[in-house]
């Protein structure tokens, strides 16, 4: 019977940060993997002679506050090297909203982007500076709650006296701080293009998750690894093997393990049980009941998985290009292009160009493909539902291609440039490819999604109580603090922290 101090389910990102954290304390730790690499989302794949970024737009390598945490200090600290090229554009964001068109390219650096801003609508910049102020507030309140530097007794009368500005965003939408701050529509357009990579359109998102997620891309350069994002997986991977810790690929969990009285206490992957004094899972808690004997989980959660909605998934289209950026016209890295100018219309019209981003990785990267060509990278959101059901193989790969074809058009005619005869390789990814590689209920990328009750200051307040199975912990996408590669990295150093306190408790 083999046992470990620590078994941590899931090689993606928040799973190997957690498993190299707990590997370097000196604890004996294994990591099960379904697939041959690690990394889930954050990996890269070959067509021809293209190598593609599955998953990563830009990386908030570094956080605006020193004293929390950031994927810059988690990487340092578990001996990570990788190498990081830092953007100075942020993006270009096209709206084409006869009421409200505008056609602007925001830069990195706050005060590029408020300059950016108040160009872009005159008299913006002042309500733009008040919500980026509020981050100062919101990081001392962070800290205030964090339990590793003050205990674990918070006090809400001092939140609500000494961080009223924190206390005001997390009860509010963001479109409700940033109408009480003043900003314009169409200034309110122009900065909250970032929803999409939270999931939620603005007048349902935490203002405070949504002000952290724009000051730290604005005050910090956005990044991206010279290799793709796999850059960073097979580097995190490397510190926990040289760390002492045990990976193995191939390993599906296929069932969880619990004693008696409901307490955690092992895994069966490839036929085999596996036993350990904690697990750290890195897949979806409905995963989790389904590999689960349900009578042993804790009713509340099992509820809290049901309750919660399945977040954003998406069609993603890999462009291979047989000419260079400049043969094709292309200048930007970042470009999102809407049909109105309101984020909640946007999520509505998604399936109708309603709202799409498209990279070239080529911009930050010139070297990154081969000599006289470039990629493009399109994201088209998808949630539970739009996805069409019971497709034969054939209707299923007709799908894929028509919207190919359909957003494909739509930038060329935005962008008035021609790109189609120069395709030389195209791959297409829908929610089923995601569901078949993650194994995510629905193909969700994002974990669950974060919105109205459920959103990340309800998730923190709640954690203990709802994710309240004995020894076994969670992180990446779908815990705490939502998705992103920065939230993975955080949620796994931030799990194994917990879980080294608990064995250090246990043992003495």
């Amino acid at each position: 019977m083999k046992e470990y101090d620590v078994i941590v389910v899931g090689a993606g990102n928040g799973g190997l940060v957690a498993a190299a954290t707990t590997a370097k304390a000196g604890y004996k730790t294994l990591l099960l993997e379904k697939h041959n690499i690690p990394g889930g989302c954050a990996t890269s794949f070959i067509r021809g002679r293209f190598e593609f970024e599955p998953s990563l737009h830009e990386l908030c390598a570094e956080d605006v506050c020193d004293d929390l945490p950031s994927s810059k200090k988690i990487l340092a600290d578990l001996g990570v090297k990788v190498d990081l090229l830092h953007e100075t554009t942020l993006y270009r964001t096209i709206c084409k909203d006869p009421e409200c068109s505008y056609d602007v390219v925001m830069h990195a650096g706050r005060e590029n982007f408020l300059n950016d801003i108040e160009a872009a609508v005159p008299g913006s910049r002042e309500g733009v500076a008040n919500l980026f102020d509020l981050v100062d507030n919101i990081s001392d309140a962070q800290l205030y709650m964090n339990t590793g530097k003050n205990g674990p007794k918070i006090n809400p009368f001092v939140l609500m006296s000494k961080y009223g500005d924190f206390m005001r965003t997390a009860s509010h939408s963001t479109e409700e701080v940033e109408k009480a701050l003043g900003i314009s529509e169409k200034a309110r357009s122009i900065i909250n293009t970032y929803w999409g990579y939270l999931g939620v359109p603005t007048d349902d998102l935490a203002a405070l998750h949504f002000i952290s997620l724009l000051v730290s891309y604005c005050v910090v350069k956005p990044t991206m690894p010279y290799h793709r994002s796999h850059e960073i997986s097979l580097a995190l991977a490397q510190a926990f093997e040289k760390l002492g810790g045990e990976m193995r690929y191939n390993s599906e969990v296929t069932r969880f393990l619990f004693d008696k009285k409901g307490k955690a206490i092992g895994v069966v992957a490839n036929g085999e049980e596996l036993y350990a004094k904690k697990i750290i899972s890195n897949v979806i808690p409905n995963n989790v009941i389904n590999r689960s004997e349900e009578k042993k989980l804790p009713t509340r959660f099992r509820k809290m998985a049901n309750a919660r909605k399945f977040g954003m998934s998406f069609v993603t289209v890999y462009l291979g290009l047989d000419r260079t950026k400049e043969e094709l016209g292309i200048e930007d890295y970042s470009v999102f292009i809407t049909r109105h100018r309101n984020a909640r219309v946007q999520f509505d019209t998604r399936a109708d160009c309603g709202y799409y981003v498209v990279n070239c990785l080529n911009v930050p990267l010139p070297d990154s493909t081969p000599k006289g060509t470039s990629t493009l990278f399109f994201t088209i959101p998808y949630i539970p539902g739009d996805f069409p059901e019971n497709l034969t193989a054939r209707e299923y790969k007709e799908f894929k291609n028509s919207v190919a074809e359909k957003y494909i058009k739509d930038y060329e005619e935005t962008m008035g440039i021609s790109i189609r005869p120069y395709i030389e390789e195209i791959a297409i990814a829908s929610p089923v490819t995601f569901a078949r590689y993650l194994s995510t209920p629905e193909g969700a990328i994002y974990g669950y999604a974060s919105e109205g009750w459920d959103n990340i200051v309800g998730r923190i307040a709640m954690e203990k109580m709802e994710f309240n199975i004995p020894n076994l912990y969670f992180c990446g996408g779908h815990h705490t603090r939502g998705d992103g590669f920065p939230s993975g990295y955080i949620t796994g150093d931030m799990t194994a922290r917990q879980v080294l306190k608990d064995l250090e408790k246990e043992g003495k």
